[in-house]
């Protein structure tokens, strides 16, 4: 159970280096006229990432550790991290936790976005669901993915509709 809590710890640590990245660019979008659309979901978005966290450690404690289960979803949770820090490399200062746009802007189409429209939201629901199955913790998995899909319902229509101004 200590080598989970452990990479618990370590994705928490990989969120507060987004924050830090999100907050610098977020500082750059505002100088350059950025405008945020959709605030009012972010605290949501905030807690529901926090309580998946909380929720990995809670539930853990009461579920074994099934290799067969565990190492492939440890797999994915890196793949996810991998194409999160893709996503955020590619938008550059653009990249932001909350949906900002700038005016004049041209929306960026190339790296996984010129596959997905949304590559970061894939990389969220997949760590969503496989994070607390490295564990087994199958409650937290299945609140996170449905309340994460109420959310980015929410979240994706706010994101295309800024979106729309852009080039």
């Amino acid at each position: 159970m200590l080598w989970y809590a452990l990479l618990i710890a370590a994705v928490a640590a990989e969120r507060i280096a987004e924050l830090v990245v999100s907050q610098r660019n977020l500082a750059w979008s505002r100088e350059h006229g950025g405008v945020e659309f959709g605030a009012a979901h972010y605290p949501l978005m905030v807690a529901l990432h926090t309580g998946l966290l909380a929720g990995c450690l809670v539930e853990a404690p009461f579920r074994p550790f099934i290799p067969a289960l565990g190492w492939p979803m440890f797999a994915l949770v890196l793949a996810a991290q991998a194409v999160r820090w893709w996503c955020i490399a590619t938008l550059g200062r653009q990249w932001n936790t909350r949906v900002v746009v700038i005016p004049d802007a041209t929306r960026v189409t190339r790296g996984p976005y010129r596959v997905v429209a949304h590559p970061n939201y894939v990389a969220v629901v997949i760590e969503g669901l496989a994070l607390p199955l490295v564990h087994t913790a199958w409650l937290t998995a299945a609140a996170f993915t449905v309340l994460n899909a109420a959310l980015l319902r929410t979240r994706i229509r706010v994101e295309n509709a800024a979106l729309s101004a852009l080039r």
